[in-house]
């Protein structure tokens, strides 16, 4: 391993780069900003779990219950994704939408305060 690793240092990678190399079209970078969802939402572990008739999600060992929020005055029977982070805490996403945020205890530190209006 050791022979072959250093053949392709000294022999190899010279003259594949020398082959295959060449100037690009462009002199600006190809790389641009990432402005998308959070990447803490994407890498991270989601599992899909329905809302149960007391508006809670089982997810573990946890009872997550869901804040009311503006949008809807329930989310009984709804699918929602709750995502476990790499530090333990939880979110409930329904959608795009984030309705609420868990320590690792499972108990909500942030979620809609405003209640249901008609």
């Amino acid at each position: 391993m050791d022979a072959a690793n250093q053949y392709l240092r000294k022999s190899y990678r010279s003259g594949f780069n020398a082959e295959f190399s060449c100037e690009p079209r462009e002199p600006a970078t190809a790389f641009v900003p990432y402005i998308g969802t959070e990447l803490r939402d994407i890498l991270c572990e989601q599992y899909e779990r329905t809302v149960g008739n007391d508006n809670c999600v089982h997810f573990d060992n946890y009872i997550l219950q869901i804040p009311a929020d503006r949008y809807r005055f329930n989310y009984v029977k709804t699918k929602v994704r709750v995502h476990r982070y790499r530090d333990g805490m939880l979110g409930v996403f329904h959608g795009p939408r984030k309705l609420a945020t868990y320590d690792q205890q499972g108990n909500c530190i942030a979620g809609s305060k405003k209640k249901a209006t008609v």
